[in-house]
């Protein structure tokens, strides 16, 4: 394949399905070789697969992103395979609780919490000592539209995205002249495995999530991908530090 990534090696985490899926087979289709990083074997190994079918270039690496050396061995696994860590995208992340701040279990803020920005800040920790080896590289971490709000009954999801933003700024300023960008998606409500069980559960939903949207649809993972191959690209070479909603409108309201 050959396109805007032709020979960049990217990183997706949580690759497994999703927005991570649908972005990595984007890169993939551009010409990059990709190494999918999830926990769910199953997944990651589906995505592998039709990357290849589709003529692309992918290798699945089993990742706790919460395991620091879990974490290391993602990177230096992907180097490996492929000689450089040239775009990375953050995406391996949870959405658990329903439910009023005061009503919800310790441990599931703690999951959330471990996995949504402990997870990050491992990833960029050892993504960025790797760029730092070869004087470049970008970096997107997904965040949400609850990370630039409140979010009601996701008390501990929203403070874990605002947590993405706040790492996402923070790197993105130490590590500006150093030729590595850091920039975040902030996605709306898009249509993944997720949402539609989410759907099939409570029909009702379907109203609710299009009205919330001033486009009056949902997101799709092409939308967030385009979003995330744009970040990633030499188009945006003077954007860094910057959460990009992806949102059809939300944020305006």
């Amino acid at each position: 394949m050959n396109g805007e990534f032709s020979g960049k090696v990217v990183l997706v985490t949580g690759g497994g399905g999703g927005i991570g899926r649908g972005t990595a087979l984007a890169f993939a289709k551009s010409g990059a070789n990709v190494a999918i990083a999830d926990i769910a074997e199953a997944g990651g190994n589906k995505t592998v697969e039709l990357i290849t079918q589709a003529g692309g270039t992918a290798t699945f690496i089993r990742t706790d992103v919460t395991d620091a050396k879990a974490v290391e061995n993602m990177v230096a696994k992907t180097v490996e395979a492929y000689g450089s860590l040239d775009v990375a995208f953050n995406n391996a992340g949870i959405e658990e609780e329903h439910m009023r701040l005061a009503e919800c279990p310790e441990p599931i803020f703690d999951r959330v919490i471990g996995i949504n920005v402990k997870g990050v800040w491992l990833c960029m920790k050892f993504e960025l000592q790797q760029m730092l080896k070869q004087r470049g590289g970008a970096i997107v971490n997904t965040a949400s539209i609850a990370g630039l709000g409140g979010a009601a009954k996701m008390a501990a999801y929203s403070a874990s995205k605002h947590a993405v933003i706040g790492l996402t700024k923070s790197a993105a300023i130490e590590y500006a002249r150093k030729n590595i960008r850091v920039n975040a998606v902030c996605p709306a409500v898009i249509r993944t495995e997720m949402y539609e069980r989410a759907l099939a559960a409570d029909p009702a939903i379907g109203p609710r999530v299009m009205n919330m949207h001033p486009m009056g649809r949902l997101g799709e993972v092409e939308d967030v991908a385009a979003a995330v191959l744009w970040l990633a690209s030499p188009a945006a070479s003077f954007i860094t530090g910057f959460p990009l909603a992806v949102d059809g409108g939300t944020r305006a309201l």
